[in-house]
């Protein structure tokens, strides 16, 4: 026989269900998951008629991109690729850490999915908890972050110095964020850990 559930007094009982205010907003990133699918989807199909020649296409292209060519007819040429190929890139990324904070998220602070034996359970649900979402959070970013500098280095012709450092000192400090969050969870971490006699 299962032991009965502690009954909660109806202060915390209301506290406890709060938790359920935050559905609405892990449906609201889901909806947003939608639109940086249309988003993709839209860049690609600009790229591939670019590439077959289409002239609108290629003008939507250099305008998403930021390009500024030399010519006023503009040819589809590697940096445009580059630049095209890294923000399809971008955009998975973004949709990864969206869906690390949607099924995370929701795990740790709403109630269980009950994955468990699921075949397609993400490998790294099993040990979720604030701290692991903090620091895969952070590592998430810095790899976005990271594709926009490449962006930046590629596309480096048409920005100007101050754009150029700004987006490298900023670069710079989710890196040093992301270390400082991954120290202090590992410092935590060895805190809690039990001492093994």
């Amino acid at each position: 026989m299962t032991a009965p559930k502690p009954r909660l007094n109806p202060m915390a009982s209301i506290m406890f269900g709060s938790r359920w205010l935050q559905l609405p907003l892990y449906l609201g990133l889901i909806a947003a998951q939608a639109v940086y699918v249309f988003q993709f989807w839209t860049e690609l199909v600009h790229l591939v008629e670019a590439a077959f020649g289409n002239k609108e296409a290629l003008d939507l292209l250099i305008h998403s991109v930021g390009y500024k060519a030399d010519t006023d007819v503009p040819k589809l040429n590697e940096t445009i690729i580059m630049l095209a190929v890294l923000g399809l890139i971008d955009v998975v990324m973004i949709s990864n850490l969206l869906i690390m904070v949607i099924v995370g998220g929701y795990e740790t602070f709403v109630s269980r999915l009950h994955l468990e034996g699921h075949p397609d359970q993400p490998e790294w649900l099993d040990h979720v908890n604030a701290s692991v979402l903090k620091v895969k959070l952070a590592t998430a970013i810095i790899g976005i972050s990271s594709i926009h500098l490449l962006k930046t280095f590629i596309n480096v012709q048409n920005l100007t110095e101050q754009t150029l450092m700004w987006q490298t000192l900023i670069h710079l400090a989710f890196l040093v964020s992301a270390l400082a969050i991954a120290a202090t969870d590992r410092l935590l971490s060895h805190h809690h850990t039990p001492k093994q006699h």
